[in-house]
């Protein structure tokens, strides 16, 4: 099982996309700083998450919501949460 996570960050409400086999420990090391693209955007916390059977389908939807569809669609997301 592969999940697509989005993650947001409390210091600058940036988000974050990426995928795992194991969220709960990729969180940990977001929120830890052993990952150099957030590590100044912490405390991250999940905003978003999906579920995949495979790692290819995770890196398809992860690629995704990073396009210009992805983003749009993040946008009404964030309206939905009241961001």
């Amino acid at each position: 099982m592969y999940f697509v996570y989005i993650l947001i960050s409390e210091r600058d409400g940036r988000t974050y996309v990426g995928y795992s086999d194991n969220v709960e420990r990729r969180l940990t090391q977001h929120n830890a700083g052993q990952v150099s693209a957030t590590k100044y955007r912490r405390p991250l916390r999940i905003f978003h998450l999906e579920k995949f059977q495979t790692m290819k389908e995770a890196k398809v939807r992860e690629l995704w919501w990073k396009s210009g569809s992805g983003r749009n669609e993040l946008k009404k997301l964030f309206a939905l949460k009241g961001l």
